[in-house]
């Protein structure tokens, strides 16, 4: 799927995706781990799974060397999964580690697959990683 520049990004900052996720998906450093969580949403519907695996931290458990096949799960979760809105709750903002609480409503094939998570993310040489969550719900 393409994003046109002049819409509304996906990941319900309410900016156009060429003011938000885009100019992280084009290679700029998030700020901050709610700008990575929204980019990250926005990547998973652009079947963007080179940003998927960039943004991902070592410690992840679904992280590994073998990157072909990591990415063909992301494209097939991807390819099977409607993204359809991301709410965040909460956001602490910390100097290397921060946690940021959202829900993300997904469909796959018409059944409800939505979750709610905390997400944890770490700061390394100027760079947010997702590292783990929990699911809440």
């Amino acid at each position: 799927m393409k994003i046109p520049p002049n819409n509304e990004c996906p990941c319900g900052s309410l900016k156009k995706y060429k003011k938000c996720c885009k100019v992280f998906h084009d290679g700029s450093n998030t700020k901050t781990a709610e700008e990575l969580m929204r980019s990250r949403f926005t990547a998973y519907i652009l079947n963007d799974a080179n940003y998927i695996i960039k943004t991902t931290h070592s410690d992840n458990q679904d992280y590994t060397l073998n990157i072909e096949s990591w990415k063909k799960d992301i494209i097939n979760f991807s390819d099977y999964t409607d993204f359809i809105k991301l709410e965040i709750f909460e956001t602490i903002e910390g100097k290397e580690e921060s946690f940021v609480k959202f829900r993300a409503t997904l469909k796959q094939d018409n059944l409800d697959a939505s979750f709610t998570e905390n997400s944890r993310f770490l700061k390394i040489d100027n760079k947010w990683f997702y590292v783990d969550g929990t699911f809440t719900e």
